[in-house]
């Protein structure tokens, strides 16, 4: 996780594959980062964060010029976020992050990663410009696997099933039963890879995909909560979209997003048009 910088504006810092990193934004497409590792798994830095930050990715991509011509007002409406970027994070931080983040706030979910993250994570104090800025790294699958379901519930709102549910996920992730390498196979067919992740308890439909999204890159995984249905109902005339959520109109309405998004990279559009929705139409203040 990534966390603003006391004293120096606009800098966020984090801890990737045990290496600090201190990174700022100068312009479009352009950051500064700082770090004493010259690599990251394996990459250079300057690679590895213009793939994690997927630099890669072209907006007329995600929303091209046939999107423009059905919905000129969302697509003008929309212009103001294409700076947002959909990270490529690691498959287990992100896993249990989303685990402990259902039916929650932002500030709640930062709250109690941040809390996981201080009582499993390893400390490491750096030194910037002769001040000492200390950081933790995300737990272990190990780590995690062995916590005191007690202890550990505090990381998830008291929450003792979910709390469970995290231990094992991380113990069958230690025990190599949940396949990162078959997982993060790009010709796993989606409803396959959502069927493997939900074998684990604590993982539904929506979670999967946002798992799939934001911690394998898998951009055509598009994940649905309240919000993307509000704008699904909304924006894009979706009459399943004003109907509760099941599991059966979960797929009903990923099925009629593929058919208004590029299917490839749904769920990269997907989540800046659910940032839009929430701060141009909700008008909430924080993502």
């Amino acid at each position: 996780m990534w966390n603003p910088v006391e004293g120096y504006p606009d800098y966020y810092a984090s801890i990737i594959d045990s290496s600090p990193l201190f990174i700022r934004q100068i312009a479009t497409g352009e950051f500064e980062v700082y770090s004493k590792s010259k690599m990251i798994y394996g990459e250079p830095i300057p690679s590895f964060i213009r793939n994690y930050l997927s630099i890669d990715i072209e907006i007329n991509a995600i929303f091209p010029q046939s999107f423009q011509n059905c919905y000129p007002e969302i697509r003008k409406l929309l212009s103001g976020y294409f700076s947002l970027r959909v990270l490529r994070q690691d498959f287990f931080e992100t896993m249990i992050t989303f685990m402990c983040a259902q039916g929650i706030g932002m500030h709640l979910i930062r709250k109690q990663v941040t809390m996981l993250c201080q009582m499993y994570g390893e400390k490491q104090t750096v030194i910037l410009d002769g001040k000492s800025i200390d950081l933790y790294s995300f737990p272990t699958p190990l780590k995690l696997a062995e916590a005191d379901i007690s202890e550990l519930s505090r990381c998830t709102n008291n929450n003792r099933t979910r709390a469970a549910n995290i231990a094992r996920a991380a113990k069958a992730f230690a025990e190599g039963v949940i396949e990162r390498n078959v997982l993060r196979n790009p010709q796993l067919p989606l409803p396959e890879l959502r069927r493997m992740l939900c074998l684990n308890p604590g993982i539904g439909y929506k979670i999967a995909d946002c798992i799939a999204l934001f911690g394998l890159g898998r951009f055509d995984a598009f994940p649905i909560d309240t919000h993307v249905k509000q704008y699904l109902a909304h924006w894009f005339n979706s009459t399943t979209a004003l109907k509760p959520l099941s599991p059966l109109r979960y797929l009903e309405l990923d099925s009629e997003a593929r058919k208004i998004l590029n299917p490839e990279t749904a769920g990269y559009a997907g989540h800046l048009l659910f940032h839009c929705w929430r701060k141009e139409i909700k008008k909430l203040r924080t993502f």
